[in-house]
């Protein structure tokens, strides 16, 4: 399996179990790849996935890779508490995680940003996290 969707999977299957979301986002935990066409609030959603080699590891398709990864928490909570609180309960989740992958493993997961901010219809809150996750090929 590719390292993005190996990546993918493993963070779904991760927070969907972490206990210290579900009372967040529900049971189950509401972690989706496409946002839902009527969703319940709030949910997290994953979103702009981008990946590049890394020479350091001699820059093939199977050798070290960099991914930067966009988690998007949708809050209708009036305010920015719900959005935060999820945002800091996903910071806390994924900080040094090393989610099992197929073919694959962790090298490094950080979070790079978080911002919570009211999108422009002002029912929702949004909490934007960016993940910078370095993946290599298993042996």
């Amino acid at each position: 399996m590719d390292a993005e969707r190996a990546l993918q999977g493993a963070l779904i299957t991760l927070l969907r179990e972490a206990p210290g979301l579900q009372p967040l986002l529900g049971d189950p935990v509401r972690v989706f790849d496409a946002t839902p066409e009527k969703p319940t609030y709030p949910y997290l959603a994953l979103g702009r996935s981008q990946v590049r080699a890394l020479p350091e590891y001699g820059g093939g398709v199977d050798d070290g890779l960099e991914h930067s990864l966009t988690l998007t928490c949708v809050s209708r909570f009036d305010g920015t508490e719900e959005a935060k609180a999820i945002t800091a309960a996903l910071r806390a989740v994924l900080h040094g995680a090393s989610p099992a992958m197929e073919g694959w493993r962790v090298v490094n997961l950080t979070t790079t940003f978080a911002d919570v901010f009211r999108a422009a219809d002002r029912r929702s809150v949004f909490g934007v996290l960016r993940v910078r996750v370095v993946t290599e090929a298993a042996e």
